[in-house]
């Protein structure tokens, strides 16, 4: 998926303004991450880039799968064939930006599925299938989201930065897409549509789902600053 430029304006009385409310500390904190800082000042080292893009490849992977599953549990054809359509546009797009840039990071994109796996990608994506999965449709929904809306706010962000790095600025381009504020669009119009049929109880269960997510989108950038790996 290309990334957006823009954030779609949203009313107050919307539900995904509501949600964006909870998560805005988390998003202030992703924005202020030496990772991202790192991207557009030049000074993050490449060998941390090049382990966050592998890990990112194998996010993805399952994300698309979420994405698929998501879309399973919607309640109308077309939300269906939405999230079926963003599922694919994962391998189409943005895995190709992964193969294009793992070879200037010294990665054979042929041999990065054999890189482990680190602890906060496990547990992101088992939190994510087993959230879409095991829950309804509005829990699936909510926690794919920060995904894509947190990536639409950061690449608008950093578009504004820039970088002196190619291998920096080719990733941040690559989410500064006008095509992903289309993209991003249509999932918030689904979701300002599912969330006044939600009980309170329901709402405030997929709630729960988005702000975690959010979290594991923080974790994420700060596991491949750290270089983590599994401690014993």
């Amino acid at each position: 998926m290309a990334r957006a430029t823009t954030t779609p304006t949203l009313s107050d009385e919307t539900w995904s303004t509501r949600l964006w409310a909870d998560i805005e500390p988390v998003y202030d904190a992703i924005l202020d991450h030496p990772f991202l800082t790192g991207l557009t000042d030049g000074t993050l080292d490449a060998d941390v880039f090049a382990e966050y893009v592998a890990q990112d490849v194998h996010y993805l992977r399952d994300y698309a799968r979420a994405l698929a599953v998501v879309g399973a549990k919607a309640p109308t054809p077309a939300i269906t064939s939405m999230f079926a359509r963003h599922a694919a546009e994962v391998f189409d797009v943005e895995l190709a930006l992964h193969a294009a840039l793992l070879p200037d990071l010294g990665l054979d994109p042929a041999a990065v599925g054999a890189v482990e796996v680190s602890p906060t990608t496990r547990a992101y994506t088992s939190y994510l299938l087993a959230t879409t999965y095991g829950g309804t449709f509005a829990d699936g929904l909510a926690a794919v989201l920060p995904c894509y809306w947190i990536y639409a706010r950061v690449g608008a962000a950093l578009l504004e930065r820039g970088s002196p790095d190619r291998r920096f600025q080719s990733w941040i381009d690559s989410y500064g897409g006008d095509e992903f504020a289309a993209t991003v669009a249509e999932v918030l119009h689904v979701t300002d549509e599912v969330g006044p049929t939600l009980t309170p109880s329901d709402e405030e269960v997929a709630r729960a789902h988005f702000v975690t997510t959010a979290r594991y989108e923080w974790m994420f950038f700060d596991a491949a600053y750290r270089r983590e790996s599994w401690p014993v």
